[in-house]
């Protein structure tokens, strides 16, 4: 079958000696969605950006509908019908849906210069409902789901003439029913014939909606396969170059007493939006209690006020047994509480220090590291970060590099490896595997089971509907701030049910909820 884009031997260097494609031969049949996987670094994006315009490449050529093309700009890309939908979505969150979809092509009223509002709302509407992508035209952004947030990037692509679109993980932040919906649309527009390039880590996703799939490892196209031949565990290991285990071998747990009491907390932003509202748990030794919710319902504002960096205007928060209610970061961390934090660009590492550093910035002041005066004690600090390095199986050349130098994979194992020798008693972790491969993921979803049998309390929280149910033994969901599902027992409810609670579909009664508390 001819191919409506293609590279052949497509190479890019960049300006610091690094490889990021090699002799990549590339190629989309039109009206197909095509699965791009790989770890993070194998490529994709990189391939991605040179086909959209945003990165010009070292070598090769790149052939649109069989005829050289070049793309010296992304606005290059969208007149020739090629669109790109990033992960971190770019929409104004104060203007509607409608404003967002035609900004940068405004349709103007007749003879007059001034934005024609009403012709905007308009060819949202048709678009709408030309490619099934239900959207409010007139609402603002800052006001509606994610899911329609979503849309409204499809029909931004479709709105400029896209025929060719790449969706870079869009399901990342999605419900299942989401999912569903998101996966029916692609299917239209793949009817309609349009092409589109998913790129994901959830590989259970590219082989239920997906044509075909691409696998990149190390900068190189690895194998194309059709999806009906190929399974997961096939994919996996061709990412990784390696066997990898998919199944997580975890043990039934017996929960052991309290250790981390929390009532009523409360927390409103800046907006005067109520983002906590009256939240009470209770985290019990032994136990992974996983906190499941759409983006942006309170799950992030309640980290923060566990971890001392925001304070709840009401309730009581209690570490074994001591009261640390408004108390800061440090005290809490003091007390026995880590924090994977959400973040680890701004909150978990500081970037331009070293490994070294990074992994023992929590430590310096204790006194196999403190010799007299003052004065370091500089080989036992070695030997420390050298030990953790090793433990935790971070990629680099030494612990004295800087961590920004370090892919997402090996900068979350420093994060979690600080963390996790942290001697701490209760485990506060938030997105650990966000933007991390799969042989990571692996890696640290082993990682965190362990911590639990070696009596642990962790508190995990993740965008990833998969991750949290393989790895909680409860969970708690959170839908506009407040619980409004508590399950004892994770494994004894699917990902749609949990879907419904965390859409605001589904709420469990005040009994129920109150069982979190183990009051009893």
């Amino acid at each position: 079958m001819d191919l409506i884009l293609e590279t052949k031997g497509l190479t890019k260097v960049y300006g610091n000696g690094t490889v990021a494609n090699r002799r990549v031969d590339f190629g989309l049949r039109p009206g197909e969605i095509l699965g791009l996987v790989g770890e993070n670094g194998a490529g994709k994006s990189t391939l991605m950006k040179v086909l959209y315009g945003e990165e010009a490449p070292s070598a090769g050529r790149i052939l649109l509908e069989g005829k050289e093309a070049s793309f010296s700009s992304s606005q290059d890309a969208i007149a020739a019908g090629i669109g790109m939908v990033h992960q971190h979505f770019m929409l104004v969150p104060s203007l509607s849906l409608a404003e967002n979809l035609v900004l940068g092509k405004e349709p103007k009223r007749k003879r007059s210069r001034f934005f024609d509002q009403d012709e905007a709302v308009r060819i949202t509407e048709e678009l709408s409902a030309k490619y099934n992508l239900k959207v409010h035209a007139r609402a603002r952004v800052v006001d509606v789901s994610v899911s329609m947030r979503q849309k409204l990037e499809i029909l931004k692509v479709l709105y400029r003439g896209a025929r060719i679109i790449i969706l870079d993980e869009p399901t990342a932040v999605l419900t299942p029913q989401e999912t569903e919906e998101l996966f029916a649309e692609l299917a239209e527009l793949r009817r309609q014939g349009h092409t589109v390039v998913f790129i994901s880590h959830k590989l259970d996703e590219v082989i239920a909606l997906c044509d075909r799939v691409s696998v990149m490892r190390d900068g190189r196209l690895i194998a194309t396969h059709e999806v009906a031949e190929v399974d997961s565990q096939t994919l996996s290991n061709e990412m990784v170059g390696r066997e990898v285990r998919l199944k997580l071998d975890k043990t039934a747990t017996s929960a052991g007493a309290a250790v981390l009491v929390a009532r009523d907390l409360s927390y409103v932003d800046d907006f005067n939006i109520t983002m906590v509202n009256h939240v009470s748990l209770t985290l019990r030794r032994g136990e992974v209690l996983g906190i499941v919710g759409v983006d942006g319902n309170g799950q992030t504002e309640l980290v923060r006020i566990l971890t001392g960096l925001e304070r709840s205007l009401s309730g009581s928060l209690k570490v074994g047994g001591r009261e640390l209610m408004g108390a800061g970061p440090g005290a809490i961390r003091r007390a026995g509480v880590a924090h994977v934090a959400e973040d680890r660009m701004t909150v978990g590492a500081a970037l331009g220090a070293s490994i070294q550093d990074n992994l023992l910035a929590d430590r310096y002041s204790e006194g196999r590291f403190t010799g007299r005066f003052g004065f370091m004690k500089t080989e036992a600090m070695r030997e420390e970060a050298r030990s953790i390095v090793a433990d935790f199986d971070v990629r680099c050349a030494s612990a004295s590099q800087s961590v920004a130098s370090l892919s997402g994979g090996n900068m979350q194992k420093v994060v979690v490896g600080r963390e996790f020798t942290a001697d701490a008693e209760v485990l506060v972790v938030s997105q650990p595997t966000r933007g991390v491969d799969v042989g990571a993921i692996e890696f640290l979803h082993r990682r965190i089971i362990a911590m639990r049998d070696a009596g642990k309390a962790v508190l995990l929280v993740s965008s990833d509907l998969a991750e949290v149910m393989s790895l909680s033994d409860s969970l708690v969901v959170m839908s506009a701030g407040r619980i409004v599902a508590y399950f004892e027992d994770a494994a004894a409810v699917s990902d749609k049910e949990l879907g419904l609670y965390m859409l605001g579909l589904k709420r469990q009664g005040e009994d129920e909820i109150r069982k979190v508390l183990h009051e009893d």
